[in-house]
């Protein structure tokens, strides 16, 4: 059974940094597709970063410039660096992969404040 595990959020101030990191535990293969949604309170899901087993990554229009995606020499892990933070990158930050289905990891929140 496929498991993800997030880590690396917290409280950060505004400008600040922070690098989140998610690990799919309990597959044979490699994922297809890993990535990072977000949900602040009171909004819907929303796309942060993708990326595909080619390497080829989507970014969410909010985040472009500030977040990058990358997957980690480890097998079905997945990190989002986050740069320059805003207090409307709050959020509790999710971890997604794709193999024939989606995974979801529970959650890692990501408070930005001064």
């Amino acid at each position: 059974q496929v498991q993800l595990v997030e880590s690396g959020g917290g409280l950060v101030q505004p400008g600040g940094s922070l690098r989140l990191s998610c690990v799919a535990s309990g597959s044979a293969f490699n994922m297809d597709t890993m990535g990072w949604y977000r949900q602040a309170p009171g909004k819907q899901r929303e796309l942060v970063a993708l990326i595909i087993s080619g390497g080829s990554t989507t970014y969410g229009d909010s985040v472009k410039g500030r977040f990058t995606i990358s997957r980690g020499n480890a097998k079905n892990t997945v990190y989002l660096q986050m740069n320059s933070l805003k207090p409307d990158d709050t959020a509790v930050y999710y971890c997604k992969a794709r193999l024939v289905r989606d995974f979801w990891g529970q959650g890692t929140q990501v408070t930005v404040s001064s």
